[in-house]
């Protein structure tokens, strides 16, 4: 049976303004009804796999909970790194835990944030993939290219396994080219786009890993020597992993290994890199133009446009990419989409928060939609789930009004506790405890007015929280 082992780190900052720092574009809804994420786990529905692990970031552990929950498979299986190592260590945590528990699975490692469009093609070569890794082999799969692609890395074709098996050795994997030298890879026909999905034995991935590279096997064992497990988390030791090398699969271990099999894959695959390339996989009209959200077009062609809630009106305009979200607005020539993160280094050099939130922040009780952001007060849109809770807190520096929009809300201050329902509302003074909670069956909406000489997060001073973040 196979493991799946989704690696679910990246930030994705090509794809701003949607994509941000604390909310990638694995997390979201961009081609379907579901995430990135959660279509990544759907397509293998068909094929007998067991229970997934997703290897996240610390900040995007609620995040992945949520969405996990969403499609039933939420069941202790989201690893959580303190700090970003790339794909060489992340597959190293699910082997090693893989082998903690007694199991030496064959790992289809996947990345949470591709598109593939014919998925019965991709199982297929799943199927074809699995005698391979089971007898040892470390198993690549190379895209067969459409055309002379840049922004990829490239697999050359080694000899074939059989006469009549789709399956060859690798002879090299080479770096992203120039165009001269990608036209060249896709004429000679012996070249296939790096896909970053593999699978082989977590054995003997650590056995090579060992091999090559024994200084990341020693941090990642070092990391998950002392760990702190809860119902759905395997936290990794900061201190231990820190120390691990960054380094990519392909470089720690595929391209010096001697058992490298590949097979080809021609399932309609994108890594959805750019807003080109996400308007090249998207349902288009007659004019070539994909669009999402309220839109109005006069004599517009072959352009991109995404809106959240506002109204865009595009009017004698070709190629564009139009993106706009609640705080930022990008338009961009859709031959220049690579430039995009000269945005995102612009905001990250004059410390905007655009480039690491949205104005509508992710929180593990809901959602905290960010109206009014000034220097001292804040006017916030909250809400709360079924079922969940604000941590038992304080502050220092603010004061809060809570105004119940819709639903029930249970509040604890001090030493009481009460229920609000719509239009009615409550005050927490400067140093009050206080939890709100949510015990209904229905999503809690509130407007939320914080006032004070300091609105910091740090000034939420955690008592109690179920969520393990004091």
């Amino acid at each position: 049976m196979l493991l799946p082992v989704i690696m679910a780190g990246g930030t994705g900052s090509r794809l701003w303004p949607m994509s941000r720092e604390l909310h990638p574009k694995q997390f979201l809804r961009l081609h379907s009804l579901h995430s990135m994420l959660q279509e990544t786990l759907k397509r293998l529905d068909g094929i007998e796999v067991s229970e997934p692990v997703v290897i996240c970031n610390e900040d995007h552990r609620f995040m992945v909970a949520e969405q996990l929950r969403q499609i039933d498979m939420l069941s202790h299986n989201i690893i959580l790194e303190p700090i970003g190592r790339n794909t060489a260590p992340a597959i190293a945590l699910a082997a090693l835990n893989a082998v903690a528990q007694g199991h030496d699975p064959i790992m289809l490692v996947l990345a949470a944030d591709h598109i593939i469009k014919d998925v019965v093609t991709f199982h297929n070569a799943i199927e074809t993939a699995m005698p391979y890794a089971a007898n040892q082999s470390l198993v690549t799969f190379g895209i067969v290219p459409t055309g002379p692609e840049t922004g990829y890395g490239y697999i050359q074709r080694g000899e074939r396994s059989g006469e009549n098996s789709p399956a060859s050795s690798v002879k090299r994997f080479v770096e992203k080219p120039d165009l001269a030298t990608a036209q060249n890879y896709v004429d000679s026909g012996e070249y296939f786009w790096n896909s970053g999905m593999f699978m082989f034995r977590a054995k003997r991935y650590l056995e090579e890993l060992e091999r090559f590279c024994p200084e990341i096997l020693d941090a990642c064992r070092r990391s998950l020597n002392d760990t702190e497990c809860d119902k759905n988390f395997i936290n990794v030791n900061r201190d231990a992993f820190s120390s691990c090398p960054d380094e990519s699969v392909d470089y720690a271990v595929m391209e010096k290994t001697l058992d490298a099999v590949m097979i080809p894959l021609d399932a309609g695959w994108s890594d959805v890199g750019s807003w080109s390339a996400l308007w090249e996989v998207s349902h288009k009209d007659g004019a070539g133009n994909a669009l999402t959200g309220d839109t109005f077009l006069h004599n517009t062609h072959d352009c991109y446009i995404n809106t959240d809630e506002k109204l865009v009106a595009a009017v004698g305009v070709d190629n564009l990419v139009i993106v706009n979200t609640k705080d930022a607005v990008l338009v961009v020539d859709k031959s220049k989409v690579q430039d995009v993160k000269k945005v995102v280094e612009h905001l990250k050099k004059h410390k905007r928060t655009e480039y690491r939130r949205h104005r509508e922040v992710y929180r593990p009780w809901g959602i905290c939609d960010i109206l009014v952001d000034e220097k001292r007060f804040n006017v916030n849109r909250i809400t709360v789930n079924p079922g969940e809770a604000f941590s038992l807190q304080m502050h220092h520096h603010r004061t809060e009004h809570w105004v119940v929009l819709a639903g029930t809300a249970r509040v604890t201050t001090g030493d009481k506790t009460f229920l609000l329902t719509e239009n009615q509302s409550t005050f927490i003074p400067i140093g009050v405890v206080h939890r709100l909670e949510n015990p209904g069956n229905i999503p809690l909406e509130l407007i939320e007015v914080q006032a004070g000489s300091y609105l910091g997060d740090d000034d939420i001073i955690r008592i109690k929280d179920h969520y393990g973040r004091c």
